[in-house]
């Protein structure tokens, strides 16, 4: 069976198609003579015996007003023993195979005559008469030959029709599974291309699917060369100082006034040339980051807020930070990562804050508000996006390793605007497995 299907499905639709026509009509054919003449025979025999009754009540009530022509009388009397009416020699030959007093006084059967199956029946009536009735062989054929050719004209049509049904359904797969292939083939070489697959099944959804992923992938490419330019740009100019410094100090120029100014723009430039190398190091180093875990809730959450808090306090002193925080939060992943995330998203608020920073954590929630400018909305949807920077922004890859670490880990971030401020919101509607609980604590961290 194995070996059929790997054959079949080697076959393009046409010759699946063309196989199924000849399996079909074999089968047909097989059904035909092998099965439904068998059952024919048996249905006519039925249907002459109840045809055959049917015209005995019918004579019985009319007597010799009755008229059959497919059906012949004779009415036998047990008292003389023969037939009442009279017999031509050819119903004489048929009638001495018949046993025309059988025991019970009625009798459906058939017989073999001159190479034809004769069906006859006998009824009691009157106590002493019997009536022998037979069908005229010509009627049988007929109506055998007429619903053997009416089931076989029926059955080829119902198949002939479904066969033209699945080559209209084939065809109308072929043509946009062309499309496709020829979509595929342009966008493959670089060339432009569209794909209009105007229908609303598996091959619609395959077709918008595809269409979906080619803009994506674009998109990304676009991303891409945008961030080799943005990279380019911003290695080019620290490099760029480091290297006229370098050379100026190496002549006996100092550009900075003195010796130890001037190094001290190398070292400056040397840091900020550090940190983009350090954040490039990262964001590549998040897209690599895989979740092996089982939705288990295993790491504590508000040490690793705590230490963030710790780490980035010292960036802006005039600026409180409150924390609402529950110590019985447990959120899925590693703790390096969710440290980034959490670091990232504080230095992203201190950036921008004015006096406060609000952090929030609770059960599968996690907020971080601060009450700077609202973001302007046409950066609201690209927030997560690389190198896409605010006006006081880096590198403008904080949020989008941030977006990296939370999608991995199986939770969702965004950032809204409120009416006195932003807060960036981490959440999760998924079931993990939760630890035992601990109490919570508030507080307040001045900076």
């Amino acid at each position: 069976m194995k070996r059929f299907r790997i054959w079949i499905s080697s076959f393009t639709l046409v010759q699946q198609f063309l196989t199924i026509v000849f399996i079909t009509f074999t089968v047909l054919i097989f059904f035909i003579f092998a099965f439904l003449n068998r059952n024919i025979d048996s249905f006519t025999n039925t249907q002459m015996y109840v045809y055959i009754h049917r015209s005995q009540n019918e004579y019985l009530e009319t007597r010799n007003n009755f008229k059959e022509s497919n059906v012949v009388h004779f009415v036998y009397s047990t008292a003389s023993r023969r037939y009442l009416n009279a017999l031509t020699e050819e119903y004489a030959d048929l009638l001495s195979n018949i046993d025309p007093d059988p025991e019970g006084g009625s009798i459906d059967s058939s017989f073999i005559y001159d190479n034809n199956s004769i069906v006859y029946s006998i009824i009691s009536f009157d106590d002493n008469y019997r009536l022998v009735s037979i069908i005229k062989n010509n009627f049988r054929d007929e109506f055998r030959s007429a619903l053997y050719s009416g089931v076989v004209n029926i059955t080829f049509y119902v198949v002939g029709g479904l066969i033209a049904l699945i080559l209209i359904w084939v065809v109308s797969l072929i043509r946009p599974l062309d499309q496709i292939i020829t979509y595929i083939n342009k966008v493959k070489t670089g060339e432009k291309a569209t794909l209009n697959v105007n229908r609303y099944d598996e091959i619609g959804e395959v077709a918008e699917a595809l269409a979906s992923m080619n803009d994506e992938l674009s998109q990304q490419q676009r991303i891409r060369d945008e961030m080799i330019q943005n990279i380019s740009h911003d290695l080019k100019t620290p490099i760029a100082t480091i290297k006229s410094y370098s050379e100026s100090i190496k002549d006996g120029i100092y550009p900075y006034d003195t010796l130890e100014k001037s190094v001290d723009v190398i070292s400056e430039n040397a840091d900020r040339l550090e940190k983009k190398v350090y954040s490039l190091i990262t964001y590549n180093k998040m897209g690599y980051l895989t979740d092996t875990g089982n939705n288990l809730l295993n790491l504590e959450m508000a040490p690793v807020v705590q230490k963030a808090i710790l780490a980035c306090k010292v960036v802006r002193s005039d600026v409180r930070i409150e924390t609402d925080i529950d110590e019985d939060v447990f959120f899925h992943g590693e703790e390096e990562p969710w440290r980034v995330v959490v670091e990232n998203l504080l230095d992203n608020s201190l950036r921008y804050a004015k006096s406060l920073i609000r952090i929030s954590l609770s059960e599968n929630l996690l907020e971080i508000y601060n009450d700077g400018e609202p973001i302007e909305k046409d950066r609201l949807d690209k927030l997560f996006k690389p190198y896409e920077k605010g006006n006081k922004g880096k590198f403008g890859l904080g949020l989008s390793i941030v977006k990296k670490v939370v999608e991995t880990y199986g939770y969702s971030v965004t950032g809204e605007n409120m009416n006195d401020g932003v807060v960036f919101r981490i959440f999760t509607t998924k079931k993990m497995k939760k630890p035992a609980k601990k109490k919570s604590k508030k507080g307040i961290i001045e900076t």
